[in-house]
């Protein structure tokens, strides 16, 4: 086949118009197919905070405390000469109260600002709550709502264990806060604080739940934050994201005074059970039992039958107290309290101080490998009770030496039982080799091995030998008037 002329001339146009055709033909199928989901990256965005703390504000109260002059409290009078130096290069005069230097009114005299604090308002006729160190000691009381309205405060009472306090000021219809559930608190959750930082009323900071439930006091599982925290936001409220109190900000951790990041708050479901008590009596009222405990190691645990670590180790048992006529021994570890589980322990002041003294209670107790129900009636915690020690007596001549955990031993006299009020035992009279490296000491007395009570020097002999000698022991000891658990590892 020949072409002409004209024949090369069309086929580039040709060319043209097919490849345009077939492109125009690929669109149209590419739109009819279903179009495929489209993936939208997800927006972060930070909570405002601006609505909370407009509705929340007006509840948060600024406290000053005021103090009376006491005279000079035993500091030493200034000469006129060394006054007259502070007066002309305006210093403050040291230990003398007052502004630049002005010397401190006699007693009966105008009172003067000792600290601030902040606080919030429970109820619409004036209940205030703060911190119990924001009042302590203080001679006046003026609360300043936002509004700048000021009242003289009354202090209804305070609770230094958990650093909680009511105030009531004479006034009604007051804006008052709403309190949330530390149950439904989550860590990583926004929250806020609204409180006085060195005297600036209202000033709202923010940040998240680090952790619960921080174990930094005797009744007290805290609440810690990254919320900027600092003197004078003492007492008021942690806030949740619903405006809800969830906490009272009391306390900072600091190397230097100031905040350094890390913040703890009271949790508000135990700030309000005390607050209640306070308003009801003045005072709180909490359970005791009469035990000094400690926590059990995951390595106890294991070698006593436990199973994983938990509970409260009893390690002294007072006499006459509401424990040891329950029957409870030292070495028990208390596992529930009331049909509450002791996690840890922790968690059994908190347990306990929360039942009403005089109710009779169950307790359980893990001893020598099993479980075991004891009936306790609570007794009330009483301020600066002390516990009476008892003192070791002296043994009598050894009676057996066991090589193998490198332990001498020897029967206690009856008169020495008694005195340490228990029904067996041995005394250690020398210690060598896995046993000093266990820790035991001269002195000790040994009130169990391998969770199997001694009875005497002959009986704890007995007992050893039949041991693996491959595997760690177990003893429970008695030091002074507490009981310990010791793990005493086989020589390598």
């Amino acid at each position: 086949m020949t072409l002409k002329t004209t024949d090369l001339l069309v086929a580039p146009a040709l060319r043209r118009r097919f490849w345009l055709a077939a492109l125009a033909l690929g669109v149209a199928l590419v739109a009819a197919l279903p179009a495929a989901p489209v993936h939208a990256q997800p927006q972060v965005t930070l909570p405002d905070f601006a609505d909370l703390a407009e509705r929340v504000g007006p509840s948060v109260v600024n406290i000053r405390t005021l103090e009376r002059s006491r005279g000079a409290r035993g500091v030493p009078e200034m000469d006129e000469d060394m006054l007259e130096f502070f007066r002309r290069f305006g210093l403050p005069i040291p230990n003398q109260p007052g502004p630049r230097g002005q010397r401190p009114a006699p007693d009966g005299g105008e009172p003067q600002q000792r600290g601030v604090g902040s606080g919030f308002i429970l109820s619409a006729d004036g209940y205030v709550m703060t911190n119990a160190h924001v009042v302590d000691g203080a001679d006046e009381l003026i609360v300043t709502l936002p509004d700048k309205r000021e009242f003289k405060a009354r202090l209804i009472g305070t609770d230094r264990r958990s650093d909680v306090a009511l105030v009531k000021i004479e006034a009604s219809g007051l804006p008052t806060v709403k309190i949330g559930d530390v149950n439904k608190l989550r860590v990583g959750e926004w929250v806020i604080a609204i409180g006085s930082p060195f005297g600036l009323e209202n000033t709202v900071t923010a940040g998240i739940v680090s952790a619960k439930a921080r174990d930094t006091g005797e009744f007290l599982p805290l609440i810690q934050t990254d919320v900027a925290i600092n003197p004078g936001n003492s007492g008021g409220p942690l806030l949740n994201l619903r405006g809800e109190v969830v906490g009272i900000n009391s306390q900072i951790y600091s190397r230097s005074g100031g905040y350094m990041g890390i913040s703890f708050a009271i949790p508000i479901d135990e700030a309000t059970r005390v607050a209640d008590q306070l308003r009801t009596s003045g005072r709180v009222s909490r359970g005791r039992i009469g035990v000094s405990i400690d926590q059990v190691t995951k390595d106890v645990a294991e070698s006593i039958g436990l199973g994983k670590a938990g509970g409260a180790l009893v390690r002294s048992v007072e006499a006459g107290g509401p424990a040891e006529k329950a029957g409870v021994e030292p070495g028990d570890i208390i596992t529930k309290f009331d049909g509450k589980a002791v996690e840890k322990s922790g968690d059994l002041p908190r347990i306990v101080g929360g039942v009403k003294p005089g109710s009779k209670v169950t307790l359980q107790v893990f001893r020598r490998g099993s479980y075991k129900d004891l009936s306790v009636t609570v007794a009330e915690v009483e301020p600066d009770q002390k516990r009476a020690a008892a003192e070791s007596g002296g043994a009598s001549k050894p009676q057996a030496t066991v090589a193998t955990l490198g332990i001498g031993v020897s029967d206690l006299g009856e008169a020495q039982k008694r005195e340490l009020k228990i029904k067996n035992g041995v005394r250690v009279d020398s210690v060598d080799g896995p046993a000093a490296r266990a820790g035991l000491r001269e002195g000790d007395v040994i009130l169990s091995i391998d969770n199997a009570e001694v009875s005497s020097a002959k009986q704890f002999e007995a007992v050893v030998s039949k041991l693996d000698k491959t595997r760690a022991v177990t003893v429970l000891v008695r030091r002074g008037d507490t009981v310990n658990f010791l793990i005493i590892r086989p020589a390598r």
